[in-house]
Formats: C-alpha cells, sequence, structure tokens
C-alpha cells in the first residue's frame, strides 16, 4: 500500500492537497444535495402532487360548469391533461424518466406513479398515476431552470482548480529549499565545496539549512586540515630522504648491493609521497582542454618501465574529444596500469570506445567516452570493491597489501573532477576490470587543444 504512495516530498504535498481538495469537493457537493438541492425537489414534488391531487378533485366533481371550471384551472395552473396518443402528439416519447420523484410523488398522492422530465423551450413535469394508466398530466416547471444549478458547479470547479494550482505552487514554493539541500549535497559528495546556502522557507527547513551549512564548513575545515597534514609530511619526508639518497651514493663501489637495495626503497617512497600530493592537490586540476583519450593512453602506456611488448594489449576505439585535464587523466590511467601490475598478472588489456551514440552514429548530451583496463589476475573480493576507492584502503590479500592505498581514491578523485564515474568488476574467466566513464558535455569551459 505505501508503496504506491509518491515518493518526493513535492509529490506528497501535492497529494494531500489534491486528496484533501477531492474530500472537500465531495462533501460540499454531499451538503449542496441535502441541505440545498432536496429541500428544492421535496418542495416542487409537494407543489406538482397537489396540482395532480387538485385537478383529480375538480374531476371528481359534479357540477355543470365542470369543463369550464378545468380549463380555467389548466390556464391558471399550467396542468394540461392528455390521454396517451395525444401525450405521444405532444412529446412525451422525448421525456426522461425519474424514478426518485416518481417514488417522491407516490407518497404524496398515495399511489404509485410515474413522472418523466421534458426540456425543450419550456420544462415540463409528466405524471401517470396507477388509477389511470392511460392518462396523462403535464405540469409546466416554470420556476425551474436547469441551467440555475450550472453557476454551482461552476464555482465548485472554479475553486476547486485554483486551489490544486496554488496547492502546486505552495509545494514548489516549500521544497524549493529542498532542491538546494539536494545541490549542495551532491556537490559535497563530489567533492567540491557549495559554499553557504541561503537560509530561507519555513522555520523547520531553516534549521536544516543552517545544520546543513555547519557540517559543510566542518567538512571543509577537516579536509583542509587532513590536505595541510598530508602536505606537510610529505614535505617534511622529502629532506631526510633526499639526505639518505646522498649518504648511499657516497657508499664505497663494494657495497653497491646495499646501495641498489636502498636507492630503490627512496623510489618507492618519493612515489608515495607523490600520491600524497597529487591526492591533496586533485581540486586545484581545474583547467579543462580537449584531449584525445587515446593519445593519453599511449602516451603513458610508451612511458611504462620494466614490462615487454606483450604484457600490454591495446585496442583503441575512434573517440571523439573530451574535455579534460590532461595530466591528471594521465595520472589516472597510470594508477590503474600500476594497479594491474603490482596486484593482478600479464596479459594486461586496455580498451577504449563510445557509449549512447544516436542512430545516425553522432554524439549526444548522454555519450560518454569509455576506458577499460583488464588483467589477468584473480581479481577482487566483491564485497570490497566499494573499500578500494577509500584512502589508505587496499583489496584482500590475493591482490597483494603493499603501497599507500592512495592509488584507486587518486583515480576516483580525479575521475569524480571530471564529472565522471569510475567502476570495478570481476572478469567471468579471472581478472579485474576497471572501467571509467567521461561525459563530453562538461559544465565547465573547455579550450580546445592546441
Amino acid at each position: 500500500m505505501w508503496r504506491l504512495l509518491p515518493r518526493t516530498a513535492f509529490a506528497r504535498t501535492v497529494f494531500l492537497i489534491a486528496l484533501i481538495l477531492v474530500i472537500n469537493q465531495a462533501v460540499s457537493y454531499l451538503m449542496i444535495a441535502v441541505y440545498v438541492v432536496k429541500p428544492g425537489v421535496q418542495q416542487i414534488v409537494y407543489l406538482i402532487g397537489s396540482q395532480v391531487e387538485t385537478r383529480a378533485l375538480l374531476e371528481r366533481l359534479d357540477i355543470e360548469n365542470r369543463d369550464a371550471v378545468l380549463r380555467d384551472y389548466e390556464a391558471l395552473g399550467g396542468v394540461e391533461h392528455f390521454d396517451f396518443d395525444e401525450a405521444l402528439e405532444a412529446g412525451l416519447e422525448y421525456t426522461v424518466a425519474y424514478s426518485f420523484l416518481g417514488n417522491e410523488i407516490s407518497k404524496v398522492l398515495g399511489e404509485p406513479a410515474e413522472v418523466r422530465l421534458s426540456n425543450n423551450d419550456d420544462m415540463y413535469a409528466w405524471v401517470r398515476r396507477s388509477s389511470a394508466p392511460d392518462q396523462w398530466q403535464r405540469i409546466l416547471l416554470t420556476e425551474i431552470d436547469e441551467r440555475t444549478s450550472s453557476p454551482i458547479i461552476f464555482y465548485l470547479f472554479l475553486i476547486g482548480t485554483l486551489s490544486v494550482f496554488g496547492g502546486i505552487w505552495f509545494a514548489r514554493w516549500l521544497n524549493r529549499p529542498l532542491k538546494a539541500l539536494q545541490a549542495a549535497a551532491r556537490k559535497i559528495a563530489a567533492g567540491d565545496d557549495p559554499g553557504l546556502l541561503e537560509e530561507r522557507g519555513a522555520s523547520e527547513i531553516v534549521q536544516v539549512t543552517r545544520a546543513f551549512n555547519q557540517m559543510s564548513r566542518g567538512i571543509q575545515r577537516l579536509e583542509q586540515d587532513r590536505n595541510l597534514l598530508l602536505a606537510g609530511i610529505s614535505h617534511d619526508l622529502r629532506t631526510p630522504l633526499t639526505r639518505i639518497r646522498l649518504a648511499t651514493e657516497m657508499m664505497p663501489s663494494t657495497e653497491d648491493y646495499l646501495v641498489e637495495g636502498i636507492v630503490h626503497d627512496i623510489d618507492d617512497m618519493n612515489a608515495i609521497i607523490d600520491q600524497f600530493i597529487d591526492y591533496v592537490r586533485a581540486r586545484d586540476t581545474a583547467t579543462f582542454t580537449e584531449e584525445d583519450l587515446n593519445v593519453l593512453v599511449q602516451d603513458v602506456v610508451e612511458g611504462l618501465q620494466y614490462i615487454g611488448e606483450d604484457d600490454i594489449k591495446l585496442t583503441l576505439a575512434e573517440l571523439p574529444l573530451v574535455p579534460m585535464q590532461a595530466v591528471a587523466m594521465k595520472r589516472v590511467i597510470s594508477n590503474i596500469i600500476e594497479n594491474a601490475q603490482h596486484y593482478g598478472a600479464s596479459p594486461i588489456c586496455i580498451e577504449t570506445g563510445v557509449t549512447e551514440l544516436t542512430p545516425t552514429g553522432e554524439v549526444s548530451a548522454r555519450t560518454r567516452v569509455w576506458l577499460e583496463v583488464t588483467d589477468s589476475g584473480q581479481g577482487l573480493d566483491e564485497s570490497k570493491m566499494d573499500d578500494v576507492f577509500e584512502p589508505f584502503m587496499q583489496g584482500n590479500q590475493a591482490r597483494g597489501g603493499e603501497g599507500s592505498g592512495l592509488g584507486l581514491a587518486i583515480v576516483r578523485r580525479f575521475v569524480q573532477l571530471h564529472q565522471g564515474e569510475v567502476s570495478l568488476r570481476n572478469h567471468p574467466d579471472a581478472g579485474l576490470i576497471v572501467r571509467i566513464e567521461l561525459p563530453l558535455r562538461h559544465r565547465n569551459t573547455v579550450t580546445p587543444a592546441a
């Protein structure tokens, strides 16, 4: 039952207002019918019954001028008498039977009666008593016009329509701050600073907005403190590492085996420090140009060291230019490939492609360029696929436990900066597939590549 209710606050508000209006209209119609229409109908029925009874009484009088009296009564009261054939000629066949009126008049007459109404130029009530089945009496209803009830219906319809549109406007006004909150929350989720929201609307929404602003400022301070900490640690580690490297270069040649190991460890530590710095500076890479993703992939692959020609297989489709920050995207591609090298196995397959093209093969607002990197390792535990994108988190033991745990966190941070998406899934045979998708339409201003 609850699943049938609208999901959004706006839709629920409109639904509630519409439901209240429907109930209000139903009650209004009921009240009008009971306290306005029904008493009027009862009065009309009583008058019609009285006229029919009066004419019947006059017909039973045994006086010489009875026919003249009947004609005078018909002229004054508008009551006409017809036999069946005359009634047909007078328009009986075009009348409509009303059982409700028939039941009410039967109570007045004290015997079953049939009532039919006609409405041509004038409205008439046709009455036939069970005691005289071949006789019809037609009464002119001079004070009744069906158009007199139309203003009530019109006003009810007008009030209902204005109330619905007023309710929709009120719901939009009430939910406008909530939409601003939703947009700001999405910015925070994407790593952006939404700024302070204007505190407006109902008191409850103002309080929520104020609490959201406080939370946003707290998140920004926490982010700044973390970035400052990472940057400070990364900077302070450079000096002792440099001294250690200088010291190793001064060691005698007889200890080259030690020098080689120390230098390798220093290079690893410098690489980890570079990852710290890249993670901290992710938001600063906001200058976008139109680039060819295939060119960046080839540049990264050509710059890889200690990798054979058969270790990487490229399947690059023809791609349109994508708005991106080239240095940041190279870091994304490099981190994904290094992750496949360290935790997977060769060969590593790199593919590119385009999705959501129009039937004529043209790009649209929904077109996205994608990149997939597939290794030949053991894959990753599906329960931990979301965790590996968090800073300092690593996958399961099957994929090793070395490194800083920032590789995929930097990947997601840079991809979100490009308003893209990154996802993981295991290959049906073996290995892990890392897929990124980048939109062609970007809200940032894009400078064509030189």
